[in-house]
């Protein structure tokens, strides 16, 4: 099975009859979710050529194919996006995302980190590899300055770090938008996620039934909410910002001035300048 059926199978069996306006019919259903003849006929599409799909047997189904199969499904746009790139990858075609390796941070980016501070800043890869972060940066995230360079990650800290069980406030919410964000980057640098996915499956249970939902989220803003050893309780809204090569981004965890949540991070500067 390829991972465009794969991906198809997976959240088939994720949508039920009721979320469809389907009925369910009389008994206990054997399928969990839709049935095939069920999401074939939502799409549009014959019973025999779904199950092709869905085999790996069909390898190069239509863009209108995929588009009927995400609606019937009730894919979000940025599942929707990664269903079409992974029939590009499927099919052998030039993925319609693509990626140019810049394995360190960008000087304009170097700068920029110092420029926010005391925002806690990293500039990050599509994997979360930490190209580079300023001191209240490393000071959020407690023990992932310890790491050698090459091992920081944000998505390997939150499974694999200690620290990250007690830091997240809430832990499930930033568990699954990581692994919905690392499929994502299956397209644009499937080689480091293949890497990273294999070490977090086998070092962690939660990560490898997370990855298995097939979810797909790309992160664009938000907030977190965290339980700092040093600040305490903080909520800090995320900025995100993507640099136009390099798959480079620069993601900022910021307060309003005149804020408690921008005193805390004040204080977090100084306490980073303490301990230096």
């Amino acid at each position: 099975m390829n991972a465009m059926a794969e991906f198809l199978r997976v959240r088939r069996g994720r949508i039920g009859p009721a979320d469809v306006g389907l009925p369910t019919g009389p008994g206990t259903r054997r399928t969990p979710g839709l049935r095939r003849e069920e999401l074939a006929a939502l799409a549009g599409v014959s019973v025999d050529y779904y199950i092709r799909i869905e085999q790996g047997r069909e390898t190069a189904p239509s863009d209108a194919v995929l588009d009927a199969l995400a609606r019937a499904l009730r894919l979000t746009d940025d599942e929707h996006a990664h269903l079409l790139g992974l029939a590009d990858r499927t099919a052998g075609r030039t993925p319609r995302r693509r990626r140019a390796d810049m394995p360190t941070a960008r000087p304009g980016l170097r700068l920029l980190l110092e420029s926010v501070r005391p925002s806690p800043a990293y500039v990050l890869n599509d994997v979360n590899d930490v190209l580079a972060a300023n001191q209240e940066g490393l000071a959020l995230m407690p023990g992932l300055g310890d790491w050698p360079p090459g091992q920081r990650n944000t998505i390997r800290y939150t499974f694999l770090h200690p620290a990250a069980r007690t830091l997240f406030a809430d832990r499930d919410r930033v568990t699954r938008n990581c692994v919905a964000h690392l499929r994502t980057a299956e397209l644009t640098d499937p080689e480091r996620t293949a890497a990273l996915v294999a070490e977090l499956s086998e070092a962690s249970a939660e990560f490898a039934t997370l990855w298995q939902r097939h979810e797909v989220w790309v992160k664009r803003g938000g907030e977190t909410a965290f339980r700092h050893p040093v600040i305490g309780p903080v909520t800090l809204a995320i900025e995100l910002l993507g640099a136009a090569d390099g798959g480079q981004r620069l993601l900022v965890y910021q307060a309003a001035p005149g804020t408690p949540e921008r005193d805390a991070l004040i204080l977090l500067g100084l306490a980073t300048q303490n301990a230096g």
